[in-house]
């Protein structure tokens, strides 16, 4: 069975037409809840009179088409699918009807919808199957269109309500579940730089979900179909429509912009967006700062109601102790009772007490409470009260410590912003509400980086790692925690000043805060100290902090103990704050390491710059300990061979590998004589790793990086060493786009036969990157390049760092330069951090540092290989 070609060339034509007026309409109003309202009408029309074509005389066919999801609820945006359920009266209809709902469907593939079409039976439709919750969940946005309206008013009117009401506990319970994994995969936070429309928290499939919770609730109470349960969504409040409009308008944007179903606001939509005010009354050009505020704003009120409805869904179960917790317990002093973990005022009470609002965030961060729905729109409602009477002095202090310190702090901190309280506390935090710093490796807008930088902390009072429990050690040797955590909440503050130094724009924010406060001058400094530090650390390690300058320049610069306690932890929370995996276990070892190594300073106990094999014997114990038993046997030449391998390696080398590791790398040594070029591959959780261990000579390194960049792979970090003898080890890690050596092991031989001939010089490297094409893309953020002498931070070395934007054959053409200057590469520090390279390298020239004059020819070099690189 088949349509008329030519009717359904007219309706392709008009359905082109009608997309065309829609796009025209929304580009000319904004309005995207208008858009896809007309959609939805559109397109149903066009089904309808599709599926009459088909069945002449539907009323009475045995088949009942329904729009569900988006589309029963009148919400089709420009590219989603067109879900639609064909409902057979009986068993026999589905396989009878087969080839006219085939026809159909690919009918509505010709005319130009994403057909997404379910077949279920009546009788199917009295079971709900929890592996396939999102059927059962799209009935609950379901209408009739066509076919047979008596079949659709029973399965409305008696079959989906029982279903429902039977089924209630296993619906409600999966869709929250379904919800919370939905929240995890975001991080629970609306506050993403880039963040996906529908999907990430305060999205519109939140909104939604706020919904069906309402609906199932209404349901379950007055046990039948509500006839207008939307009446109750929300309360009195319009904010959520407000938010939903703005969702829809976005949404609508993206689809016409990418003219497809995309969902993501990536920086180059955001400029777009903000360039035509999507979203927005007023129309024009908006800043994209402030427009991504009104996204955020706009996703908070439609998250903060999602997840209030999805606490409140009750367990599967009700143990005597959940029970026993649903009795009401009043807070002493106040109007406010706590039930089921959640703090609600008292019927009739008036918030009107700013001192009583501090004592219950105390609370929340004491214990992990949380407000009721009502009782924030109480405070919110109450907050021009509130500003009259929000006190100052030691009394503002205390109640603010008492939330700094609790262990669920970062959670009343997010509660107090959302309802502005906590800008009432501190005007200074206001600037960096929902601000979004552009770069690719923070995840999160600026005020919840500093609510995680807060919780990571407190998080370590429960370590889960090693590193996790030395860094928690340091939190008791703190005299004064409730000054470190003020200095957390603050530090990023001056990032709404713009100035290039935000530490300092901090600090100069905290002046009127302290005086508030009432903070007497050594509490002021060792605020102040905190915060224009806190980078410090991070800088220090970009450095070689296995030597001896890098840590005394650093020492120095912290001064006190406590001072570096603070700001180790400080930066461990910083850096994990940025994204889920940007704190590495390399990167805890080496703060770690950083810490101890400044601490050893601190008491004038400083380790040395190179190693000695003669100062250490225990090293070499535990290092041959590791080796084979035919190798360890022999055990006075093994020993002599050992100190000859590693005498004048850097203190780096040994401090970031265990015994065994080194051990692997001596056997490596061991057979050069029987082949100069050794090698070692092993594939890590997310990187490959490859190690070369081979006698030094000019260009080698830039050979390393070259095959790399050939065989199409990313180096995100690397490291390279040499001892006295003039063997080196350098170690590569990189990632591997095309998975190339994951999917075939054979490549792996290749790969590494092809590094070998590399560096024994059997075959060229420009000869490799001739035979690869290396896709080069767009990057999402500009990185100038910057590149950095100095003599003074190594006793033996130039340090030169270059930032610059991460490129395919960037650490070659950079070695290359390093190469025709006649440099040698003493230690290597390769590093990445989105899409910007941060390299260190210690470089001398003749075993001396490098002079003036070479430092602009080295400059010269690696600035014109740059530009070339990237043409």
């Amino acid at each position: 069975m088949t349509t008329d070609p030519s009717s359904l060339a007219l309706l392709r034509s008009r359905y082109e037409e009608d997309s065309t007026l829609l796009r025209q309409n929304f580009e000319r109003t904004g309005d995207g809840s208008a858009a896809i309202r007309r959609r939805a009408r559109v397109v149903g029309n066009l089904l309808c009179e599709l599926w009459e074509s088909l069945v002449p005389g539907t009323d009475s066919s045995p088949i009942a088409v329904i729009a569900t999801g988006g589309f029963g609820r009148r919400e089709l945006f420009p590219h989603s699918d067109v879900d639609v359920l064909f409902l057979c009266a009986q068993d026999k209809i589905e396989p009878e009807s087969r080839d006219l709902i085939r026809a159909c469907t690919q009918a509505m593939w010709d005319i130009g919808l994403r057909a997404s079409p379910a077949i279920r039976t009546f009788k199917e439709c009295e079971r709900v199957h929890p592996d396939n919750l999102e059927f059962t969940v799209s009935l609950l946005d379901r209408r009739f269109l066509t076919g047979n309206r008596d079949l659709s008013r029973k399965f409305e009117k008696d079959l989906l309500p029982s279903v429902i009401l039977r089924e209630w506990d296993t619906v409600i319970q999966n869709l929250a579940e379904m919800a919370r994994a939905r929240h995890a995969k975001y991080g629970n936070t609306i506050f993403h730089v880039e963040p996906n429309v529908k999907e990430t928290p305060g999205g519109l499939r939140d909104y939604h979900l706020a919904q069906w919770l309402t609906l199932l609730n209404s349901i379950q109470e007055q046990k039948a179909w509500p006839r207008a349960a939307a009446d109750d969504f929300y309360g009195t409040h319009d904010e959520p429509e407000s938010a939903y409009d703005f969702l829809a308008a976005v949404r609508c944007f993206l689809h016409y912009r990418a003219g497809r179903d995309d969902n993501t606001l990536d920086w180059h939509a955001q400029d777009e967006a903000a360039a035509l005010s999507i979203g927005l009354e007023t129309r024009g050009t908006s800043d994209p700062a402030y427009w991504m505020r009104t996204w955020y704003r706009q996703a908070r009120t439609v998250y903060r109601r999602a997840t209030l409805l999805m606490d409140a869904v009750p367990p599967p179960r009700r143990s005597f102790y959940k029970q026993f917790r649903r009795k009401r317990a009043p807070v002493p002093g106040t109007d406010f009772f706590l039930q089921d973990g959640r703090l609600e005022l008292a019927e009739g009470a008036i918030v009107h007490d700013a001192d009583t609002i501090l004592q219950v965030f105390g609370l929340m961060a004491k214990h992990g409470y949380r407000l009721s729905f009502s009782a924030e729109d109480r405070i919110a409602d109450a907050l021009p009260v509130l500003a009259v009477q929000m006190p100052e002095g030691p009394f503002l202090w205390n109640c603010l410590r008492e939330v700094l310190l609790g262990p669920w702090a970062a959670h009343a901190l997010r509660t107090m912003h959302a309802l502005g309280i906590l800008e009432l506390l501190i005007p200074e935090f206001h600037g960096i509400e929902s601000l979004v710093i552009r770069d690719t490796w923070h995840r999160y807008t600026v005020d919840e980086h500093t609510f995680h930088v807060i919780d990571n902390v407190h998080r370590l009072r429960q370590p889960q790692h090693d590193w996790e429990k030395r860094l928690a050690s340091l939190i008791p040797e703190i005299d004064r925690l409730d000054l470190f955590f003020l200095a957390l909440l603050m530090h990023d503050t001056g990032k709404s000043r713009r100035n290039g130094n935000h530490a300092t724009s901090s600090v100069e924010l905290c002046e009127s805060l302290f005086s508030r406060l009432m903070l007497d001058a050594d509490e002021r400094e060792t605020v102040r100290r905190v915060i224009r530090n806190h980078l410090e650390m991070s800088a220090a390690m970009r450095r070689d902090i296995f030597d001896a300058e890098t840590i005394r320049v650093f020492a120095e610069k912290i001064a006190t103990q406590p001072q570096l306690k603070m700001l180790t932890l400080m930066t461990y929370a910083d850096i994990r704050a940025v994204s889920p995996e940007a704190l590495t276990p390399w990167k805890a070892d080496a703060l770690w390491q950083l810490y101890m190594s400044a601490s050893n300073f601190l008491d004038r106990s400083v380790d040395e710059v190179r190693y000695h094999a003669s100062a250490d014997p225990a090293l070499l114990s535990r290092i041959v300990a590791q080796l084979p038993a035919s190798q360890s046997a022999a055990l006075p030449a093994t020993m002599d061979d050992l100190r000859v391998f590693l005498e004048g390696l850097p203190q780096r080398y040994l401090a970031t590998r265990s015994p065994e590791q080194i051990a692997a790398q001596f056997r490596l040594a061991r057979a050069l004589a029987e082949n100069p070029v050794q090698l070692a591959f092993r594939a890590l959780r997310q990187l490959n790793e490859l190690t070369v261990v081979t006698p030094d000579r000019p260009g080698l390194f830039a050979d390393v990086a070259g095959v790399l960049s050939a065989w199409g792979m990313n180096i995100v970090k690397a490291d390279a060493f040499s001892n006295a003898a003039g063997i080196i080890v350098d170690t590569f890690q990189f990632t591997d786009a095309y998975r190339t050596l994951e999917l075939n092991a054979s490549e792996i031989d290749r790969f590494l036969a092809s590094v070998r001939d590399t560096v024994a010089r059997r075959v060229s490297v420009e000869e490799l990157l001739r035979s690869r094409h290396v896709k080069h893309t767009r990057p999402r953020v500009t990185v100038e390049t910057r590149l950095e002498f100095d003599n003074d931070a190594s006793t033996h070395s130039t340090l030169l760092q270059i930032v610059t934007q991460d490129t395919p054959g960037l650490l070659r053409a950079i070695a290359l330069s390093f190469a025709a200057c006649g440099c040698n590469i003493e230690v290597a520090l390769i590093d990445t951090e989105g899409e910007a390279a941060i390299d260190v390298f210690y470089l001398t020239h003749s075993g001396r540092k490098l002079d003036d004059p070479l430092q602009a020819a080295l400059s010269e070099s690696i600035t014109h290989r740059l530009h070339h690189l990237r043409q």
